[in-house]
């Protein structure tokens, strides 16, 4: 196969459906695209990255659990990767690396576009205050929802998650606050799962008093770990969605990035959620 070469790098890694999605997008839009998978040990990253550009590399998928080290081998992060302190991929531009977060619009647009759900003038609960959080934070401000709360186990997280989003809130005219996950207060229109719950098989982590009837429940995994958040949803009378959207959404993000091109997300995502059946 010939084309410009791309990757995602993790560890796990073997279970990533991008070569898929990107080698659709790719014959989608006829572009030339070569797109592999790399397993990377935990304290390799740096030279994985160095040895792939010198492969002839164009850019990279970051995924678990390096989007936090990825930052520090960018010569300029994009304003959504300043915000998240993190990035999803990496794009090499001459003797650039530029650092990007797609993971936000990647949700956003899966909600909008996808789900069909309005998110401007909405009331919506983030769960979790760690880095999945910190990459959809900023877009889903962007979306001007009426009011994001930010709960989390640990308080002092979610604080600190919010105030460095503070000042975007605000700009966008959007009530932004946090709390811890027992003292949640109100009820909301989106509620996002975006803590480690789905994968360890915890219980949700918070009550269902958080939904609105007819809530959009949205848990940021896909796939058998988000199977508990969804039934739970269900039971309470919300709508249920796993993160398989949002993974095509940020793909076509980052498809956009590297090549300039809007791959047809709905279309790749309906093939691939046929494909799981």
């Amino acid at each position: 196969m010939t084309g410009d070469l791309y990757c995602v790098m993790g560890n796990p890694v073997e279970h990533s459906k991008s070569p898929w999605i990107h080698a659709r997008f790719a014959e989608l839009t006829g572009e030339r695209v070569r797109y592999v998978k790399r397993l990377i040990a935990l304290d390799a990253f740096a030279e994985s990255v160095r040895q792939f550009r010198a492969e002839g590399g164009r850019g990279c998928n970051v995924t678990v659990p390096f989007k936090f080290e990825a930052p520090a081998l960018a010569t300029r992060l994009t304003p959504r990767a300043q915000l998240a302190q993190a990035s999803n991929i990496l794009s090499f531009e001459g003797d650039a690396i530029v650092g990007d977060n797609t993971d936000g619009v990647g949700l956003v647009d899966d909600i909008r576009q996808n789900a069909g759900i309005d998110i401007a003038g909405r009331d919506l609960l983030l769960v979790g205050a760690g880095g999945a959080s910190a990459g959809v934070l900023g877009p889903l401000l962007e979306a001007a929802p009426r009011r994001i709360v930010v709960a989390n186990r640990t308080r002092a997280r979610a604080d600190e998650l919010v105030g460095r989003h503070a000042a975007l809130a605000a700009q966008r005219g959007v009530e932004l606050g946090a709390s811890a996950l027992d003292t949640i207060s109100g009820s909301f229109h989106i509620v996002v799962n975006a803590t480690a719950s789905s994968l360890t098989g915890a219980s949700v982590p918070v009550a269902a008093s958080v939904l609105r009837p007819g809530a959009l429940a949205c848990d940021m995994m896909y796939g058998p770990a988000a199977q508990g958040f969804m039934a739970w949803a269900q039971e309470h009378g919300a709508v249920p969605r796993d993160g398989l959207g949002m993974l095509v959404e940020q793909a076509a993000e980052a498809f956009l990035v590297w090549r300039g091109v809007r791959p047809p997300s709905a279309r790749v995502l309906a093939e691939l959620r046929a494909s799981l059946k």
